[in-house]
């Protein structure tokens, strides 16, 4: 045994490398030469600046010329590790113990083989865009391929030259391998990646859902969201809280925004998109930002016929009402008071978060005249103002800013039957009036400009009595009488009774002629109503009863100068 032991251990050890060898022999001895045209796969072994040196499991290694591995730079586009497809370039030719392969007949025929794979199970491949030719472009898909320029794009592209250089997906719509002949479609793998994007949004979409799209484009009423696969209108009222005028205003083509899913038809594929829903409502918590009688500064955005819209931040937006712009009444439209664009100071007048309605005041930062119209002015006082506005019942007097009083048409002229304030006044004009009475709290003021004169009634009452004679002119008739003006704007009522013979005159002739002027006689004075009685008849009598009594006068005085004339005559007589 220890004699076994001892020959074994003076036989001579093998080194590991050796073993390996004759392992590397003993394969290389069972190697079958490779079919032709078979491509192989090799390993990179080592670069050198004229031949790549590649293992690919023959008895010897090979050669790669290194002009088949270098990049359009002129760069090596392997290093030692890389796996590399390579085929025998002349069967059992050797160069210095090198077998010669060839890199590039084996990436063609493996890109054909995986070309026609493709092909049969219409699948993508991936491709680089080298150049325009005609009717399209050459795609480097393994070996050259035809794009025609209808395949694309889905849409029409008008600048092929854009696509020159880049990577694309493409589908082979045409091949034949013994012609050499390739067509392939971007629009087809576009169409096919857009599908398959479309389904998974689909599937993932539900109302209320927050999700991220790309601007497509823009329009007057909104704008498409590309969700992946499948658009979304985002309507203009749904961009901002604020105001919008054009979605331009706030987005831009390409721009990446976060969306809410309002609606979602998903027979139709309709989707509404709102970006405002995405954001914190500004009109929550309003009343608080915002309260009754605060004071608040914004920026006019919109003039209507009715005020003003204020923007106090985006979203938030209050009236100012063209009733609260100004104390005076006189103001026709809001335009006259502010313009789109100014910054405006104003008063919060009332919130109303459930309509989001804020009202806004600008005239209550002034104080209102009317609060102390009782100390500034008093009954009977004269005022001076401008007629604002004409009635048929009669006409508005602006006294100062904001105050307005009216005069009646019946304290427009103690003399004259006016029926319309236009008959005396004029928008515009300047006039005086005496205060008739105040009342503050209805914002009301009475006005009267015949005050500013006598009332000719009154000083007719004051300097006439029954019984007097007055003058006067017939000025209009009626049924049962004559008017007699006796004063501007006095009139008197004398009775066909009180005339004399008019009970032989007809109906349609008047009693006494219209224009003709005559003495009467006052029968009857009524201050509080204004009446006048008047009688011809009595002027008459009396003119006849004076005549009567001067006749007697002078019969008596005749009568006593005869008597008279005797008795001197016989006083002068001599005696017998």
């Amino acid at each position: 045994m220890a004699s076994n032991q001892d020959e074994r251990q003076m036989e001579p050890m093998m080194p590991p490398e050796a073993t390996d060898y004759e392992q590397l022999i003993d394969d290389y001895s069972h190697f079958s030469p490779p079919a032709e045209g078979e491509v192989l796969e090799g390993r990179v072994l080592k670069v050198t600046p004229t031949e790549v040196i590649v293992d690919f499991g023959y008895k010897s290694e090979g050669l790669v010329p290194i002009s088949e591995v270098l990049l359009p730079d002129g760069t090596v586009s392997v290093q030692p590790g890389d796996t590399i497809d390579v085929i025998v370039d002349r069967r059992g030719e050797e160069h210095e113990g090198y077998i010669l392969l060839s890199h590039e007949r084996a990436a063609k025929i493996r890109a054909w083989e995986n070309l026609e794979r493709a092909y049969r199970e219409r699948l993508m491949v991936s491709g680089r865009v080298m150049g325009r030719i005609k009717g399209g472009l050459s795609v480097d898909v393994g070996v050259r391929a035809f794009m025609p320029s209808s395949h694309a794009d889905v849409r029409p592209l008008h600048n092929l030259d854009a696509l020159i250089g880049q990577d694309i997906a493409v589908r082979i719509v045409k091949l034949n391998r013994r012609r050499g002949n390739v067509v392939v479609s971007r629009k087809l793998a576009l169409e096919e990646e857009l599908k398959a994007r479309k389904e998974a949004v689909l599937a993932a979409l539900d109302e209320g859902a927050l999700v991220t799209g790309t601007v497509k484009g823009l329009t007057e009423y909104g704008a498409f969201i590309d969700l992946g696969g499948i658009d979304g209108l985002l309507h203009v009222s749904d961009i901002s809280y604020g105001r919008v005028g054009h979605p331009s205003e706030v987005l831009q083509i390409g721009q990446e925004i976060t969306v809410k899913v309002l609606k979602f038809d998903r027979e139709k594929e309709r989707i509404s998109l709102g970006l405002k829903q995405a954001l914190p409502d500004p009109w929550d918590g309003v009343e608080t930002k915002y309260p009754v009688n605060h004071r608040v500064i914004g920026k006019v955005v919109s003039i209507t016929d009715y005020g003003a819209f204020v923007e106090l931040e985006p979203g938030v937006e209050g009236l100012i009402h063209v009733s609260e712009m100004t104390w005076s009444r006189r103001l026709k439209h809001p335009s006259k008071v502010v313009k789109v664009g100014d910054q405006v100071e104003a008063v919060v007048l009332s919130v109303q978060p459930q309509e989001r309605r804020i009202s806004l005041g600008i005239k209550q930062l002034e104080p209102d005249p009317w609060t102390t119209v009782e100390s500034r002015y008093s009954v009977g006082s004269v005022v001076e103002g401008r007629v604002r506005k004409l009635t048929d019942f009669g006409a508005f007097v602006e006294i100062e800013e904001g105050i307005d009083g009216l005069v009646h048409v019946s304290d427009l002229s103690w003399t004259r039957r006016i029926k319309s304030p236009s008959e005396v006044l004029k928008k515009g004009q300047i006039v005086q009036a005496v205060i008739l009475s105040i009342d503050a709290a209805n914002r009301r003021l009475s006005l009267g400009i015949k005050q500013l004169q006598p009332d000719a009634w009154e000083t007719f009452f004051q300097s006439h009595q029954t019984g007097d004679i007055v003058h006067g002119r017939v000025c209009r008739a009626a049924s049962f009488g004559v008017f007699v003006e006796l004063a501007p704007g006095v009139e008197a009522l004398c009775h066909n009774s009180e005339i004399p013979g008019s009970a032989g005159r007809g109906r349609e002739e008047p009693a006494l002629p219209i224009g003709s002027e005559h003495d009467f006689k006052i029968i009857r004075l009524n201050e509080a109503e204004k009446k006048i009685g008047l009688s011809l008849r009595a002027v008459v009598e009396d003119e006849e009863r004076r005549r009567l009594e001067d006749y007697q006068r002078q019969a008596a005085a005749a009568t006593m100068t005869i008597e008279e004339a005797m008795n001197l005559r016989g006083q002068g007589e001599p005696r017998s």
